[in-house]
């Protein structure tokens, strides 16, 4: 139980008692620094229902708590506001509960409950991923990870975007212009060399746009009738009558792609439960549509199209089926929805890491959901993300001009070692272990930058002051965590003992405790608000803690062998918190830096 929770039920009993009242809520604030107490609570709510002064009711509240419970030691009061000194002996209790639990925070899923499937990635097999997918990434798998630890079962999936006008983009320039090349032959990742041959068709069909507007089209008719985007449309419509040629290269080199996804994944630290492909689900929800027609949720016009009419809702018409029968992306993505709950029947909702571009699309989606009937469409989620801008400014694929995610993550490694470098604190490291601590170092630079900002902001992500070692940075934060593991190897004594609560702790000793009672509560309103930010932050501020308590209080040079023990037993938790949160964020923390 909490300190409010159980500060809660003795003030309930205090207006009981003294006043003869019942209350449900009590209203609590953290106590202002110039005041005495550690936590407040607001009396202005209750003075209507007890008649009486703020003062004088904060007072006889106060009173009772210092009377007749052991959490509260003294108390004071100023206007409306009942500032709580709390005893040291329940800080020192409540450490003694957490400080060997090595998932404190952590809840488990209970049986039988609904699970969340979280969809992430869901990238095209055109081209590698970007800076734009490893946000992506690296939120969906957070928010996973803050879900599974909040107490739900988590299952991952993606959808592989693999079909469509812009693979066979790419199919055709390596037809045309490929030469045979394979991944082994190049030692290309497949997935950069079909995006290089994606940026190849691109060139070639400006180059023909060009030269139809010189010979008198207009730009618009010069796009339709440019031989290349002609051949990629009698491409596409082989794949889709099953040409063997067609359907054999598309799965050659789809797979290439698939490999190199792979590979950027397990570098970056995601996994996933489940893949669906678009090219086995373009068609789901076609029937889903005739079911809906029949229950008059949908409408077919004069030339057979299908729509549904939102407009009551706020919305606008919208098509679910072409007039020639073909699905459209929201049939596609009501029949996905649908079929995943009947692969995971205990799948009770679902969060799609979308980008905030598709905000009207979800909106639609999740509302014919719920016309349709699906109890599970009240818990659909769109975790919507704003984009990733360079100070060079926006990213163009087609042209190649993206910033390609392995790229950056080498570029991060290699940042990383030439900061660290620079600071001279590796004496000893063999080159395997530089290695990897350049790369942990790196990437907790590059994942602690994108998730500490709120999810539906955009972004200007700058690699160099990512890894900054000081500041709201992961380097910062990794830094602190190997100081406290410093601490723990030159510990050479027995710190296992259990802290007797008579001891006296020094203040900022009771703000670190304070600090980590916050954490359940932290993982709960990230699960419920799908945002890391909160996780990120929460770590940083007990990271600003724990420096403020080592530069202030001698740990290892404490006389007093019981005050050593538990400062020892303290920064071990910590550590152990900052574990815990950093797993939830998909960033690994070194023993030594």
């Amino acid at each position: 139980m909490t300190l409010q929770e159980t500060l809660t039920t003795h003030i309930q009993q205090a207006v009981q008692n003294v006043f003869g009242l019942t209350i449900e809520k009590v209203e609590f604030q953290a106590t202002r620094k110039d005041f005495e107490g550690d936590v407040t609570m607001v009396v202005f709510p209750l003075v209507k229902a007890l008649k009486g002064n703020p003062v004088e009711i904060g007072t006889q509240i106060g009173n009772y708590l210092v009377a007749n419970t052991i959490e509260v030691e003294k108390f004071n009061v100023v206007a409306g506001f009942l500032n709580l000194v709390i005893a040291d002996a329940f800080y020192i209790n409540f450490f003694n509960t957490i400080k060997d639990n090595e998932t404190f925070g952590f809840v488990s899923s209970k049986e039988g409950e609904k699970a969340v499937m979280v969809e992430y990635s869901s990238p095209n097999t055109n081209k590698p991923l970007h800076l734009g997918h490893i946000r992506n990434n690296l939120l969906g798998y957070s928010v996973a990870e803050i879900i599974k630890a909040s107490g739900k079962k988590v299952y991952k999936t993606q959808i592989i975007n693999d079909r469509g006008i812009h693979i066979c983009k790419s199919m055709l320039a390596w037809q045309k212009f490929g030469n045979g090349q394979t991944p082994e032959s190049t030692g290309l990742k497949g997935d950069k060399l079909v995006g290089n041959f994606y940026v190849e068709f691109d060139k070639q069909y400006k180059k023909e746009i060009s030269e139809l507007i010189a010979q008198g089209k207009t730009e618009e008719e010069a796009k339709k009738l440019a031989p290349s985007i002609l051949e990629a449309q009698q491409m596409l419509r082989k794949w889709e009558a099953g040409d063997e040629e067609v359907v054999a290269l598309w799965k050659t080199m789809n797979q290439w792609v698939y490999d190199g996804f792979e590979q950027t994944y397990k570098n970056l630290g995601v996994d996933f439960d489940s893949y669906y492909y678009e090219s086995n689900t373009y068609l789901l929800g076609k029937e889903v549509v005739q079911f809906g027609l029949e229950k008059g949720i949908f409408e077919k016009d004069p030339d057979g199209s299908v729509w549904i009419d939102l407009t009551e809702d706020g919305l606008d018409r919208k098509i679910v089926l072409r007039s020639d029968g073909t699905a459209v992306y929201m049939t596609q993505d009501i029949g996905t929805a649908i079929q995943r709950v009947k692969d995971f029947p205990d799948v009770g909702g679902m969060v799609y890491t979308v980008g905030n571009e598709q905000d009207y699309h979800f909106k639609v989606l999740f509302l014919i959901l719920k016309k349709l009937g699906f109890d599970w469409a009240d818990s659909l989620y769109h975790l919507s993300y704003g984009m990733v801008e360079l100070p060079s400014g926006k990213m163009k694929s087609r042209e190649g001009t993206v910033v390609d995610a392995d790229d950056l993550m080498v570029e991060m490694t290699t940042t990383a070692q030439t900061i660290s470098e620079e600071l001279g604190k590796l004496e000893g490291y063999s080159n395997e272990e530089k290695a990897t601590l350049y790369k942990t170092i790196g990437l907790g630079a590059l994942k602690y930058y994108m998730l500490k900002v709120d999810p539906k902001k955009q972004m200007l992500f700058n690699p160099e002051e990512s890894v900054d070692f000081n500041g709201n940075t992961g380097p910062f934060i990794q830094y602190t965590f190997a100081r406290i593991q410093s601490i723990l190897r030159k510990a050479d004594f027995d710190y296992k003992n259990v802290v007797s609560s008579e001891i006296e702790i020094h203040e900022k000793e009771k703000e670190l405790i304070k600090q980590m009672q916050l954490f359940p509560d932290v993982i709960q309103s990230a699960a419920a608000q799908h945002s890391p930010a909160l996780i990120a932050n929460y770590t940083y501020d007990l990271v600003k803690e724990f420096n403020s308590f080592y530069q202030q209080v001698s740990i290892l040079g404490e006389e007093n062998l019981d005050k050593k023990v538990f400062r020892v037993q303290l920064a071990k938790s910590v550590g152990n918190t900052i574990k815990n949160a950093f797993s939830l964020l998909g960033i690994n923390v070194p023993e030594r830096m």
